[in-house]
């Protein structure tokens, strides 16, 4: 009895280990059942559910655009109407007229669904606006409900961690250590420095058409590096070879970088070691390495200076504020305040340098490149100019900053650079919250894609001759321009508008007074007007001009001594 007991009790106990056995498991698979469930209910809510919710909500409010597609949104459609654009040239050649070549989707979709309309980029939400007042709200007086964007990691990578993208306190920070850089009253300092790096490029262009009475020169490669030096001299105090392969390895990433703006980003797609994001990866870290390096070596002359400013009279630098800044916590503290808590970061410091490498680069070059295009184009206004320089500054007289203030004709055509080629063609904002605006709620998240070259080219802004180049229209300024005050933004408006216009725009007539002093020049019979984006504006096949040298008057003074 006792042995059939035993018996039943380890079979009793054997089926129920198999019954735990067999409920651990059922319980095991439903769990996963159930979180994959729960995973696909989460994408289904993120890549379908939302976005035909907000697809709704603004056809509700009269607001409509191309379909949402699911995961892509309506990208391939976009991609497909920029390649189609940009595969084909201006016709006519002298046309500027750009609008549908560059920013092409918009000028395909706001002929369908008006000026304000729906795009996805992605499963995200892109309300498109084109009206100046709006513009001004979300830049301007409701920018408070507004951020910038996150961009894609690998522009992040190339333009840096600095005033483009941060925000709030830190933002605020930097933006106030920083803005003395470019008071105009600093900047008149690097005149010297960069109006010797014109003249020296001048001087070459004149001994390459010595032979032949006048030379071809690619305008868009040789502006960089004017821009390059002017760059590195006001971040750092020191030459453009100092910079020089910084901008050397940024080139190289902008090639990867340009390419995001064509793909949706897949969460953590950037962590895999692919060939690109290697590549990548290994450009980046050469490019921090050289800045460090560069760091370090202005921290050595940091002793010398107080807050950035050199005892020889010459500018504060970037670099020499950041090492001598203080967050708002220590203002106004004594010296004894812990050094060490008042530093700004050498990565923020990287970060900064990497910001304005590339911005304040691609901005100059682009407008000095335009412009130079646009005076090859346009022989009457390249003529009234000149005759304003000659006038104001003689034919070889380097010119100063009183010169410069005195050059309206050159200013207008500046201006009239900026509308009609504008360096960032849009600009895109966040809502950091539900916020109403001009009638219409937009739901936190949703992004506001603002059309700078839209709004620039639009005939009800600027008249019919909108897509014509007359720099007269701004005889009277900026602000009375266009029909609206906001109608023209090149950098941007309000808190965040770009940090280095007034070095730009110095720049760029320093540089423009200087060749139309030396040079009468036309458009090479090589160009090809095609305009582009890669990441900011651009000629996509070279800008080829051909300069012939101007021999100075010989009833001008003797010329000023050279910059040293």
């Amino acid at each position: 009895m006792m042995g059939w007991a035993w018996a039943w009790a380890w079979a009793w106990a054997w089926v129920m280990v198999v019954m735990v056995a067999v409920m651990v498991r059922w319980v095991w698979a439903a769990s996963v059942v159930g979180a994959c469930m729960y995973v696909a209910v989460k994408v289904a809510e993120v890549l379908w559910w939302k976005p035909k919710r907000l697809e709704k909500h603004f056809a509700e409010q009269g607001i409509r655009g191309p379909p949402y597609r699911f995961l892509v949104g309506c990208v391939r459609e976009m991609v497909g109407l920029m390649l189609d654009a940009s595969s084909k040239p201006m016709l006519p050649q002298t046309s500027h007229n750009i609008l549908p070549r560059v920013l092409a989707f918009y000028h395909h979709w706001k002929k369908i669904y008006g000026s304000t309309f729906l795009i996805w980029f992605g499963p995200t939400a892109r309300l498109t606006i084109a009206e100046p007042e709006l513009i001004r709200e979300i830049l301007l007086s409701r920018s408070e409900y507004f951020d910038r964007y996150e961009s894609h990691p690998l522009v992040r990578q190339l333009e840096g961690e600095g005033l483009v993208s941060l925000r709030g306190e830190k933002w605020a920070h930097h933006r106030k250590v920083l803005t003395p850089t470019f008071h105009m009253d600093n900047l008149k300092l690097l005149i010297p420095y960069i109006g010797k790096t014109v003249v020296d490029m001048a001087d070459k262009w004149a001994t390459m058409s010595a032979a032949a009475g006048e030379v071809e020169i690619d305008v868009s490669e040789w502006f960089q590096i004017v821009t390059e030096d002017a760059i590195t001299r006001t971040a750092f105090g020191r030459s453009y070879e100092d910079g020089k392969a910084v901008f050397q390895l940024q080139t190289q990433l902008m090639g990867f970088a340009s390419e995001a703006f064509r793909k949706v980003l897949i969460p953590g797609y950037r962590f895999l070691p692919t060939r690109k994001n290697t590549s990548s990866w290994k450009l980046d870290k050469e490019i921090r390495k050289h800045l460090v390096r560069l760091i370090g070596r202005r921290k050595e002359d940091s002793d010398s200076a107080s807050a950035g400013e050199k005892p020889d009279g010459r500018a504060k630098d970037l670099l020499g504020l950041m090492i001598n800044a203080r967050p708002p916590s220590l203002a106004g503290k004594g010296k004894d305040c812990d050094r060490s808590a008042a530093a700004i970061t050498v990565h923020d410091i990287v970060e900064e340098c990497k910001t304005f490498f590339f911005a304040g680069k691609q901005t100059t070059s682009n407008l000095l490149t335009w412009t130079t295009v646009l005076l090859a184009m346009h022989p009457e206004w390249q003529e009234r100019a000149r005759a304003e320089v000659l006038s104001v500054c003689g034919s070889r007289a380097l010119p100063t900053r009183d010169h410069l203030a005195k050059l309206k004709t050159v200013g207008m055509i500046l201006n009239e650079t900026l509308r009609l080629y504008p360096p960032a063609v849009a600009t895109i904002r966040r809502a950091k919250a539900d916020v109403e605006l001009g009638g219409y709620v937009i739901p936190r998240d949703t992004e506001v894609l603002i059309p700078i070259m839209g709004v620039h080219h639009d005939a009800r802004l600027w008249g019919p001759d909108a897509a014509q180049f007359n720099p007269g229209r701004f005889a009277e300024g900026v602000a009375r321009a266009a029909r609206h005050p906001t109608a023209f933004i090149p950098f941007g408006l309000g808190a965040r508008m770009c940090i280095g216009q007034n070095l730009a725009l110095l720049e760029a007539k320093l540089t423009v007074a200087i060749i139309l002093q030396r040079f009468v020049f036309r458009l090479a019979p090589t160009y090809v007007h095609a305009p582009t984006v890669l990441m900011l504006l651009y000629p996509q096949y070279g800008a080829p001009v051909i300069f012939r040298p101007l021999p100075p008057d010989p009833s001008d003074p003797p010329a000023a001594p050279r910059y040293r």
